[in-house]
């Protein structure tokens, strides 16, 4: 289900089938949470040709709900690509949700209505209605900073819920580790041998993106795909600035997901390949000029940043739609270049010219 095509390096191109296609790697996906994404929808996923995004299975769960879903989330949000099922420990970081947690699972909040215990079995079930393509074993996620014996604590559950995962396995989906452990070598090295023991179709590193500084982000990667088997895709996950996505396929990861490009675009910080365009500046007050000279989405096509700085300062939702709409262009294009960077052989060269280029952002 994963084959490697091209190597320039540690960065690699590959090609992952699953149920609903083929996509190559590296590639990156837009957040649909509970399956929409925020102020887009699967027709501009569609238009934009992004061949996969990832939704949270546990929250769909609860909204939209299971009872919606009963022909699969494919089907439900009218998205033809492939959909990965996030399972939701990375919620053990909001506060709000998260009440605990047990040898045997998660105690959460539930917003809508009684309070609910995901355990291996229960996201295995929920993520097998949903149906995603890819999905995800569960793991325990803490915040950054905490003491060693919380790391250790954290991984001996995730380790503990995560075979069982793989064990309750039975559907044509495939199946995604993830490892833990903090910014501590140690335990970040037990994890990854032990999630890549288990024979998964994909491993994922979890609990980085989340306060610990870019270069231990790195050293983290560096250690972790020392271990991971490179015959597997390996996953980030939540990492989604254009530099770090440079840096971190020069350490051998392939594949990513993040909101910040959609949440950035909101906030009117869109991307370019001369750096990120802040329209709250008063200089783009009358600048006919498009987000970016020869960009091709529907924003800059038809609309320049004189406009699109007056939707973002009147607040307007027609505004954070044509925002999203370029951020995740350029994404999507931005890892199709460095994809044919790689088969080329400059990778290093078209990351290099992409750091000098946006040196100053």
């Amino acid at each position: 289900m994963f084959k490697l095509t091209n190597q320039d390096g540690n960065a690699r191109t590959g090609v992952l089938t699953t149920p609903h296609g083929e996509v190559e790697t590296p590639f990156f996906m837009p957040v649909a949470t509970k399956a929409v994404g925020k102020f887009i929808t699967s027709d501009d996923y569609n238009e934009l040709g992004i061949k996969a995004i990832i939704t949270n299975a546990f929250l769909c769960s609860l909204v939209p709900g299971l009872d919606l879903l009963e022909d699969g989330v494919h089907k439900f949000m009218n998205y033809k690509g492939v959909i990965f099922n996030d399972c939701g420990g990375f919620q053990m970081l909001r506060e709000n949700l998260l009440k605990g947690t047990t040898n045997n699972g998660i105690f959460f909040t539930n917003p809508y209505g009684k309070d609910i215990f995901i355990r291996p079995k229960t996201i295995m079930e929920i993520e097998e209605k949903v149906g995603g393509d890819v999905i995800m074993a569960l793991d325990c996620v803490i915040p950054y900073g905490k003491e060693r014996e919380d790391y250790e604590e954290a991984i001996e559950k995730s380790h503990r819920w995560t075979k069982q995962c793989k064990e309750l396995h039975k559907t044509k989906q495939l199946l995604f580790g993830i490892t833990q452990g903090g910014t501590f070598k140690d335990l970040r090295t037990k994890s990854s041998e032990f999630i890549n023991s288990l024979d998964f179709d994909g491993n994922a590193i979890g609990g980085l993106g989340i306060g610990e500084s870019r270069e231990k982000m790195f050293e983290v990667i560096e250690w972790s795909n020392e271990i991971l088997s490179k015959e597997k895709p390996r996953y980030l996950m939540g990492v989604g600035d254009p530099k770090q996505i440079l840096e971190c396929i020069s350490r051998g990861i392939d594949i990513f997901d993040s909101i910040l490009p959609a949440k950035h675009a909101r906030h009117g910080q869109l991307f370019t390949r001369n750096g990120v365009v802040t329209l709250k500046k008063g200089k783009y007050k009358f600048d006919k000029r498009p987000i970016e000279e020869g960009c091709t989405c529907s924003t800059c096509k038809n609309f320049t940043r004189s406009y699109i700085r007056y939707l973002l300062k009147t607040n307007d939702a027609a505004g954070k739609r044509l925002r999203t709409i370029h951020n995740l262009h350029f994404m999507n294009n931005f890892m199709r270049d460095i994809r044919e960077a790689i088969k080329e052989n400059r990778f290093e060269e078209f990351k290099q010219d992409f750091l000098n280029k946006t040196s100053s952002n």
